[in-house]
């Protein structure tokens, strides 16, 4: 009887309970796996997905597609198999952040995306195993919301001394031989070993690029002893099920909650000496900007994750709460893309106009439309609302907003504007 070889799906999930029921395990013989055509007809469909720009070589789906895709794959399948696949240098671009700030993102060709992203379907699942609770960047069936809700659940229950953590140039300063010795601790395949050593050392002698496939898994691997450090710490402190301390992590984004109780009043210190000592090992940097300890109880006091604002205020029925609401640079962000929108098309109609605003708001009310956004998603409605009016009388060479001419349900319904604003309770 010939034994029919197992789906990559099935492959995945035998890897991940073997690595969940064994913590010590150190895999072998996962490089055939990455070799395969299933594993690289997947790794292209996922990259094909995510829509990214060529890299360096100019090379796109469209042409690849053009010319064979099965062929193509084929090729990447030979080198890996012959060990003479090289990556190609990450084509560098900058995006602009806050305060005239840019982001550096290293983009790969298609090609050393999908080695990357057949390189992480494989070897994903061993630490996924091992990632702790706290962690939600880049993790899969983990979102953005899972963090703030856990956040705002911990700042709830009591728990108002925020550590805020902020690391400096983190993707761009993380150590290769550190990086290495973290994976080489759950996988002994050789040729794997070398094959995300060349991919890291494509990049630079340190740092892994924003904008790899395999960055985002390798980051959140390289800072899991911290994970486990505050792991441990929430565990120490628990009494009769309730944790003293709470923390949540994206990326390097980290957040600790601490509760405000005076006999808790030492943990804090203790959080940060012992952080230190960790990060220092791992060569990284604090950004002291960017970091800081804020006590909820003192007036006007918040903290921002995931762009959202977190403070404490008082409800008409003198009970305190955490409020969470969308942090007023990200509004800012919006409306400066949507009133840019409404320049660059004076010139055409309302309806096509309103088909480029339409996903911009779209996108950022679903991911805002969990806490206490009701107030700012009222106003942000009827700000879309005066530019649409504004628009249409413009066109029509007429002053004020129309609004004897349309009423707001109409406004809706002749445009297609997006409506959707409700907020959307767990």
């Amino acid at each position: 009887m010939i034994k029919s070889s197992i789906s990559l799906q099935e492959l995945r999930r035998k890897i991940y309970i073997k690595a969940k029921s064994e913590p010590l395990w150190k895999f072998w013989g996962l490089y055939v796996h990455i070799c395969k055509m299933e594993t690289l007809l997947e790794a292209y469909k996922l990259a094909k997905q995510n829509k990214g720009a060529p890299g360096i070589d100019g090379v796109t789906f469209e042409m690849i597609e053009a010319n064979g895709k099965e062929q193509y794959l084929q090729e990447i399948q030979t080198d890996l198999t012959n060990k003479t696949y090289r990556p190609q240098r990450n084509k560098q671009v900058e995006i602009p952040k806050a305060k005239g700030k840019t982001r550096k993102l290293g983009i790969p060709t298609i090609r050393d995306r999908i080695v990357q992203g057949a390189v992480k379907l494989i070897i994903e699942p061993i630490f996924e195993a091992d990632f702790q609770d706290g962690s939600y960047g880049y993790r899969p069936k983990r979102k953005a919301a899972d963090a703030i809700k856990r956040v705002s659940k911990a700042a709830v229950t009591g728990k108002t001394i925020i550590v805020d953590l902020d690391l400096k140039s983190y993707f761009d300063t993380v150590r290769h031989d550190i990086l290495l010795k973290k994976i080489a601790a759950r996988i002994q395949d050789p040729n794997v070993l070398r094959l995300i050593k060349l991919i890291l050392k494509s990049s630079g002698k340190k740092g892994v690029p924003q904008g790899g496939v395999l960055s985002p898994l390798l980051s959140n691997l390289y800072l899991n002893d911290i994970d486990k450090i505050l792991e441990k710490a929430k565990k120490v402190t628990s009494r009769n099920g309730y944790a003293k301390l709470e923390y949540a992590r994206w990326a390097d984004d980290l957040i600790v909650l601490i509760d405000r109780h005076r006999r808790s009043f030492w943990l804090e210190k203790a959080v940060r000496k012992r952080l230190h000592e960790e990060l220092t090992k791992l060569a990284l940097t604090i950004n002291q900007e960017k970091s800081s300890v804020i006590d909820l109880y003192k007036p006007k006091s918040y903290f921002e994750f995931l762009g959202f604002r977190f403070k404490r205020v008082i409800s008409h029925k003198r009970k305190p709460w955490i409020q969470s609401t969308p942090k007023p640079a990200a509004v800012q962000k919006l409306r400066t893309k949507i009133k840019e929108t409404f320049r660059c098309n004076r010139m055409r109609s309302i309806n096509e106009t309103v088909q480029k605003v339409n996903p911009m708001l779209r996108g950022w009310v679903n991911y805002f439309r969990i806490g206490n956004s009701g107030q700012c998603f009222s106003k942000l409605r009827e700000w879309v609302e005066k530019k649409v009016r504004r628009h249409v009388r413009k066109a029509q060479q007429k002053e004020g907003f129309g609004w004897k001419k349309w009423s707001t349900k109409q406004v809706y319904s002749r445009t297609g504007l997006f409506n959707d604003y409700k907020i959307r309770y767990a």
